[in-house]
Parts: structure tokens; C-alpha cells; sequence
């Protein structure tokens, strides 16, 4: 019988700290992520697949940057009816005025009232608009713009803004997404009607202004599920994008993403949709056509 000297120790580790502990939670969750990545990559041939190249489309493209083909809301729309594209998030109106697309169902980027990225800039008061230069690479905004001034009883003139040369703004003007961020943030002598605050105000619903666009008789299931695995990555390391993107300030980011910007396409984001083909049609601003959902 082996005397208790001659006995093996056992080597206990030393217990981590919670320093230690949220280290290790930090390499996995990066190696974990890093492992989703590499699976979505390439996982887009053969289709042909479209975004814009915005702060708020991050989320829903994440792993599949370098597959994207990137352009305006308007450029994306002609390359869909010219079937050079096979998917596009797209403003909302396109599917909503051209019945050859199925939409991707539970995924859109809407917001819930104030939407920061979506703004009307006047220098002298709404009513008094007789023309409106709008952002040319919009599409839904436009619309929705309109509805909203005609709801009022106010149909000014709609125009292309030239250029995007803030220092010689016009008294009124509309603009989108990352360009509508940059006059905001940055120094200018207009107010700010945010478009999304209005319809919230107006009908208390959520509002769409963009979808995944499919060209519909395509077999797609493969694309679908990749799109949707996408978009479940770029929520669950939405903390990343926040942190490492460049655009703005962080807290910015923090504050858009957290309050301002949603990716969920549920029912109170179809009641919004309905009323807005809604008052599309009210006020002649169509043809709408109901949209055909696909999972």
C-alpha cells in the first residue's frame, strides 16, 4: 500500500476572476461569430443580390458585404425589373406598385416614430411649400412625404434635388438614409420634420421602407434561408456593429440602432403597410398592388 506521501496531488486550477472569465466569454463569442461568418460567405452564388450601401442595412447584409451588389433605391429597382438582380432590399413602394416580386417575410427595416434617417428640412414653414427638392435616390420617402403633405390638404410641387451641396440647401428639401444624417448632424439653418415621428403621429402604426425583394417563379428557398441567416447574425452581434462601425459617433449609433431603426416584419408592421396602400390610394398615388409574402 503506497504511504500518503507517495500519493499524486491533484493540481487544482486556479479559479478564474471575473476578469479572466469575461475574457474567455469574449474569445469564444468572437470565435463563435467568426465561425458564422465564414459559413455565410459564398453563400449567395448563383444568386444576385442587392442593398444599399447605408448605416441602416448593415444589419440585415452582415457576413455577405463582399457578395452585395450596392447602388441607390432607385438604381436597385431598374435592376430588378431588367432581371439583373435576383433579390434587392428595396423601398417598399417598388413591390408595392410592380406585381412581379414576392417579399421575404418578418424582415424589413421600419421604424416605431421618430426614425432620424428619413427628414423633411424647411427654412421657412410647411405650409408655405410650393416646391420640395427631394433626394433622388428615394423612392418610398418621396411617396410617403407626399401622403403626408396630403393629408394636410397640401400637394406642393415635387422636384429632384440637384446635388447634395448643403451649403446652398433650398428652403425645402428631403432627404434619406446616410445623407439625411449628415445635414441633421451637421451644421444648418432648417428645421427638421422627421418623416417617420409624422406617420407614427398620424396613424399610431409603424412604418416599412424597405423590403427583400424576390423575383418571384425563381427557385429561391436557398437564398431565403441565407437572407434570414443574415439577418440573424447581424442582430445577435449588433453590439459589434456599434462598437467597430465609423459612421457618426457611437453613442449615435447606440441611440439609432436601439430606438430609432427595427428589422421586423410582424403584424403591426403589415397594419402600417395596409394603411399606407391605403392613403396611397386615397389620394391617386398608385397603382398598389397587395403584396405576396414568402417565408
Amino acid at each position: 500500500m503506497e504511504s500518503p506521501e507517495s500519493t499524486p496531488k491533484l493540481r487544482l486550477a486556479r479559479p478564474e476572476s471575473a476578469e479572466d472569465l469575461a475574457r474567455r466569454v469574449e474569445r469564444e463569442h468572437r470565435a463563435a461569430h467568426q465561425q458564422r461568418e465564414s459559413s455565410l460567405e459564398q453563400s449567395l452564388a448563383p444568386f444576385r443580390v442587392g442593398s444599399v450601401e447605408a448605416l441602416n442595412t448593415v444589419p440585415l447584409t452582415r457576413g455577405l458585404e463582399d457578395e452585395i451588389v450596392y447602388a441607390t433605391p432607385a438604381r436597385l429597382a431598374e435592376m430588378l425589373r431588367r432581371d439583373e438582380l435576383d433579390a434587392a432590399l428595396v423601398s417598399v413602394v417598388e413591390v408595392l406598385f410592380n406585381d412581379r416580386y414576392d417579399v421575404l417575410d418578418e424582415i424589413a427595416v421600419a421604424s416605431l416614430g421618430e426614425v432620424k434617417s428619413v427628414l423633411l428640412a424647411h427654412r421657412r414653414p410647411i405650409e408655405d411649400a410650393r416646391e420640395i427638392f427631394c433626394d433622388p435616390a428615394s423612392l418610398t420617402s418621396v411617396r410617403l412625404l407626399q401622403v403626408l403633405l396630403a393629408e394636410r390638404g397640401l400637394k406642393p410641387e415635387f422636384k429632384p434635388l440637384p446635388d447634395y451641396n448643403f451649403a446652398a440647401a433650398p428652403d425645402y428639401l428631403m432627404l434619406i438614409g446616410d445623407r439625411a444624417l449628415d445635414f441633421a448632424l451637421g451644421p444648418h439653418e432648417h428645421e427638421i420634420w422627421d418623416l417617420g415621428a409624422a406617420w407614427y403621429e398620424l396613424t399610431g402604426l409603424p412604418f416599412v421602407y424597405a423590403v427583400w425583394a424576390l423575383r418571384r417563379g425563381v427557385d429561391n428557398a436557398a437564398l431565403r434561408r441565407q437572407l434570414r441567416e443574415a439577418k440573424d447574425f447581424g442582430l445577435d452581434t449588433l453590439d459589434s456593429i456599434i462598437r467597430n462601425r465609423t459612421e457618426y459617433t457611437q453613442d449615435f449609433r447606440q441611440d439609432y440602432f436601439g430606438w430609432h431603426i427595427h428589422y421586423h416584419l410582424g403584424s403591426d408592421e403589415k397594419r402600417g403597410l395596409a394603411k399606407f396602400m391605403e392613403l396611397l390610394r386615397k389620394h391617386g398615388l398608385g397603382p398598389v398592388f397587395e403584396p405576396r409574402f414568402v417565408f
